[in-house]
């Protein structure tokens, strides 16, 4: 009986570990926004499509959620991807592609 109890416990902490999709990374980097809340993870965070986002003077325009980012709350994305991390009822977390200097 322990034997299948030790079975069922890694299988599903496996389970659990595997689970997670693209937005891994930022969980597992534990990247934090500029008053220190955590961005979190998959469940919180979402690939825009670059379509999606242009670049003006204020900042950057999610168009489909007519949400402008400022630049100083924006984190370099390190696949080169936009991202947005929203819980809690508001957006903790905006990831972009570095800018070429």
């Amino acid at each position: 009986m322990r034997y299948l109890m030790a079975v069922y416990l890694l299988l599903t902490t496996c389970a659990f570990a595997l689970g997670h999709g693209a937005a891994q990374w930022i969980q597992d980097g534990q990247y934090r926004n500029a008053i220190g809340d955590l961005c979190c993870g998959e469940h919180d965070c979402a690939q825009l499509a670059t379509e999606d986002v242009s670049v003006t003077a204020g900042g950057y325009l999610i168009k489909s959620l007519h949400e402008t980012v400022p630049f100083e709350e924006a984190t370099p994305s390190p696949d080169g991807k936009y991202w947005r991390c929203f819980w809690g009822g508001k957006r903790k977390c905006f990831f972009a592609p570095p800018t070429s200097t």
